[in-house]
């Protein structure tokens, strides 16, 4: 079936506000949940931000609303429902094969790409099966094909006789005719987590490791021939706040994931006539109390040592998923949590400005969280014009530092300070080496945010998730 989304998409430098907006289509098929449910998978992408989004069946002219039920941002699919329970009754249901698909099988792919409003058919063969990187760090299986996959065909299923054995999602734009499929197997993956309305993602494991290759290396280990793995180059320190409980060791040989050997390239079997990287055995060899098996030479001895793993992102930049930015708004001035998507944002030119200025941006940008609520907080977009900002310089992607020399921990935290203040003036200072102190008159401040918003056509002060904190300082 067809898809048609109304898109807003986010406005980093202006959070408060959505972009225009926009039609985007993409594809869709129905699937049976285990509990007997009719629902519809596609690409996330297809339905990311949107505001409403509509169904067309095959033949027909018919538009029914859907809702989305759960999503991975991570490895692009999402399902949909029916607002209806009539609509499209008489629609099939598609079963997914339980095998990866042989290189080489041909493979027909339906869709609905741009050009034309008929269902459209290409058939190619299975050039590629490898473990390869997704969106937000995430670790799986993707299957390269030949046949075209173009705007439009984004959530189509591919199938290999009656069976899907992967969901169209990419394509190759610097080649022709080469696209991606997210195969079958991380699509059962991805229902298994996500039908109980919550999708969780893959459990990680942070190590820092080289491969095994070179001899000198492995005499200096005293490796025998017959010993591969991949070499811990350093222990895990863990972060100010957030220890480290690993049980690696530098000088460790990693030589099995679970029972599955690593080769001296990080490499294991996957499947009969399929190696990929050994990360893709995290998620099945976690255990309850997550932790991976891992067998070790230490020493000259083989050990088995279990190793955490982690589902919470330890990274001090997030990525924003399928959320908007968050924000607050106080007298003139517009603050941000700095995600990915506010940084990938910045003019890639204006970034060596930030980098001389030693601004957090620029040096902390892929760093870990030093205490877990950490958050870098910006001010996101430039002043708000009024008197209480004459002669200051325009602090636009500057980081909040500290209020009144309280350090500013998170957003959240930000706007207690600003709230609880008793002073008479607010004194803001900037990570790095940027800008100028700036001092404000509270009260002027924060009687002018009023005014401020009325008179720039916004809304609301606050992003929805910082209602609750507040409105406890409305009342």
């Amino acid at each position: 079936m067809r898809i048609f989304s109304t898109i807003r998409y986010p406005q980093v430098f202006r959070p408060w506000a959505k972009g225009s907006a926009s039609e985007s289509t993409g594809t869709g098929f129905f699937i049976e949940t285990p509990d007997g449910q009719r629902l519809i998978l596609t690409n996330n992408h297809v339905v990311r931000w949107a505001s409403q989004i509509y169904v067309q069946g095959y033949q027909s002219s018919d538009r029914h609303r859907v809702s989305v039920v759960a999503s991975a941002v991570d490895f692009d699919l999402a399902l949909l429902k029916l607002r209806s329970d009539d609509a499209l009754a008489d629609a099939p249901t598609l079963s997914f094969a339980q095998e990866l698909p042989e290189t080489r099988d041909t493979v027909s792919v339906y869709g609905y790409p741009t050009g034309g409003n008929e269902m459209s058919t290409t058939k190619g063969i299975v050039s590629r099966i490898e473990v390869a990187g997704y969106d937000e760090n995430a670790v799986g299986l993707r299957v390269q094909v030949d046949a075209a996959v173009n705007p439009g065909n984004s959530g189509g299923p591919a199938m290999v006789g009656d069976e899907v054995v992967g969901v169209a999602f990419q394509a190759d734009t610097d080649a022709e005719n080469i696209g991606y499929l997210i195969p079958a197997t991380e699509v059962r993956r991805f229902l298994d987590d996500a039908l109980d309305g919550e999708y969780i993602g893959k459990p990680l494991l942070e190590m820092q490791y080289q491969t095994l290759e070179n001899p000198a290396l492995r005499r200096r280990l005293g490796l025998e021939s017959n010993q591969t793995g991949v070499l811990i180059t350093r222990e895990n320190p863990g972060h100010p706040g957030m220890p480290s409980n690993s049980q690696l060791k530098a000088d460790d040989v990693i030589t099995h994931i679970g029972p599955h050997d690593i080769d001296n390239h990080g490499q294991t079997e996957i499947a009969p006539n399929l190696r990929g990287h050994f990360s893709y055995f995290i998620e099945s060899t976690n255990r309850e109390d997550q932790t991976v098996p891992l067998t070790v030479i230490r020493d000259g001895e083989s050990i088995e040592v279990f190793e955490p793993s982690y589902l919470d992102n330890p990274n001090l930049v997030p990525f924003i998923g399928n959320a908007y930015p968050r924000y607050y708004i106080f007298g003139p001035m517009s603050f941000t949590q700095v995600t990915t998507m506010y940084y990938n944002t910045i003019n890639e030119s204006y970034r060596p400005v930030l980098g001389v200025y030693n601004s957090p941006l620029i040096t902390r940008v892929i760093d870990r969280k030093a205490f877990p609520e950490e958050e870098l907080v910006c001010v996101s977009s430039p002043f708000f014009p009024h008197p209480s900002i004459r002669n200051y310089d325009d602090p636009h992607l500057y980081v909040v530092e500290a209020v009144n020399g309280i350090k500013i921990r998170n957003l959240e935290h930000l706007v207690t300070v600003l709230n609880e203040s008793e002073d008479e003036f607010l004194e803001f200072t900037y990570g790095g080496n940027l800008g100028e102190r700036m001092t404000f008159d509270r009260l002027e401040m924060k009687e002018s945010t009023e005014e401020i918003l009325n008179d720039n056509g916004i809304r609301y002060q606050y992003s929805s998730d910082l209602r609750d904190l507040a409105e406890q300082y409305e009342q």
